[in-house]
């Protein structure tokens, strides 16, 4: 009943980070607006790691002192943070946010894909290849394969995506060196990384203090600073204790049918019988993705 209890929770913390990402996309393409995607990042990665250091202190929690750490934290900034951040801010000047969440669904192939072939930290089992499969055909059919009619408008945009994509799955991999660390620790550092990194280039090539952003892109950024980025991150590395990484990039899947629910509640859209059944097929892949091998366990056992 505990393990089937913290497995509960996990999968709660899924949906919440899940959602949470989702909602990104739509703060950065209204940020983008008024303020220059180097700037809005960097302003992001400022604000969240600045938070998470305040949360720390308040906890009585220091960041670590050793510079292999800090290495480390410096590596996932830069793959975590500072490139695909970047590089989706950039895109959404481009491309709707709609396809931008599409396309960043492909994170948990290619984990799966670098797990499968390169690092092989996790066990690659049938079944995460089923759920590998069962997920990305849920968002063919949620999204519809009409909403893919305009992949061939703002090539550089998609492209950007997918290394976005792409540099997330390698983020989640190497995640796995954070094992045994507070949770909040090295999602602060990398946040603090990643803001000294973008912080001076977006002061030689936006010079910020140029600007006047709207209101709403300021609100924009400090949800997108405070809830998908801060919030999002200490639970992010939380699941990569306990669900690893290719379940955890399996809430990638899970943004799509978060953007359907909304658009039920906000918009008053009706869901098609396919979106339907997307859905159960969104649910089944992450399923088979993180819930643990009981037999096998429990053979081990025996």
């Amino acid at each position: 009943m505990k393990t089937q209890t913290n497995i509960a929770r996990e999968l709660l913390l899924l949906a919440c980070l899940s959602a949470l990402w989702a909602s990104s996309y739509t703060f950065i393409k209204i940020g983008v607006e008024t303020i220059p995607p180097l700037t809005l990042i960097a302003a992001r990665t400022l604000i969240a790691g600045l938070l998470l250091l305040t949360i720390m202190r308040l906890r009585g929690l220091r960041l670590p002192t050793d510079m292999a750490t800090w290495r480390l934290f410096l590596v996932q900034a830069c793959i975590n943070s500072v490139l695909p951040f970047t590089l989706i801010a950039w895109a959404e000047q481009h491309i709707d946010a709609g396809l931008a969440v599409i396309l960043n669904a492909t994170t948990p192939i290619f984990t799966f894909l670098l797990t499968a072939l390169v690092v092989r930290h996790e066990l690659v089992s049938g079944r995460k290849l089923f759920g590998t499969i069962a997920g990305m055909t849920g968002v063919c059919l949620i999204i519809g394969l009409e909403a893919l009619n305009g992949t061939g408008e703002m090539l550089w945009g998609q492209f950007a995506i997918l290394a976005a994509a792409f540099s997330y799955a390698c983020a989640a991999i190497f995640g796995k060196n954070f094992r045994g660390l507070n949770p909040i620790m090295p999602a602060a550092g990398s946040l603090i990384c990643g803001a000294i990194i973008l912080l001076p280039v977006s002061v030689v090539v936006d010079r910020p203090w140029t600007l006047s952003p709207s209101n709403a892109s300021i609100a924009a950024l400090l949800c997108l600073s405070v809830f998908s980025t801060a919030l999002a991150f200490m639970i992010y590395f939380r699941l990569m204790q306990t669900l690893g990484s290719v379940g955890t990039t399996s809430q990638a899947y899970l943004r799509v049918p978060v953007g359907v629910g909304i658009g039920m509640l906000f918009l008053g859209e009706v869901p098609t019988p396919a979106m339907w059944i997307g859905l159960v097929c969104v649910i089944i892949g992450v399923l088979a993705m993180t819930l643990p091998q009981r037999r096998r366990a429990a053979a081990q056992s025996g």
